[in-house]
């Protein structure tokens, strides 16, 4: 089974980022035979920022996204929206790639489930 996660929110001020990324790593925890790919769009793009620095006892999305990626997962970045953002040239964490908007149609054409945050 395909999964596509698409993430729109900032990593922090909102929980979709961290709620996503529980989702996520949860399909890749029970169901190992399944494919999950986080697609981060508009201001979810900065989730993919290394080097995060929150609060003991916080949640830390680049710590998520780390596991992630340790469980197979694929991160995709949406070009456009991290060039609006001035990123697209910055360090991202590891495992994560800016993408587009043509390869995200066919992300969600090829998945059976499609779930946004």
């Amino acid at each position: 089974m395909k999964t596509l996660i698409i993430i729109n929110d900032a990593p922090y001020g909102t929980e979709k980022a961290f709620n996503g990324l529980r989702l996520a790593n949860q399909i890749l925890k029970d169901v190992e035979t399944t494919e999950v790919v986080i697609f981060l769009m508009a201001d979810a793009v900065t989730c993919a920022l290394p080097n995060q620095k929150t609060p003991d006892g916080y949640y830390n999305i680049e710590r998520m996204l780390k596991l992630f990626v340790q469980k197979k997962g694929v991160i995709k970045i949406c070009t456009s929206c991290a060039e609006a953002r001035g990123i697209d040239k910055l360090e991202l964490v590891q495992g994560a790639f800016l993408s587009t908007m043509k390869e995200l149609t066919q992300l969600t054409i090829e998945s059976d489930k499609v779930i946004t945050f």
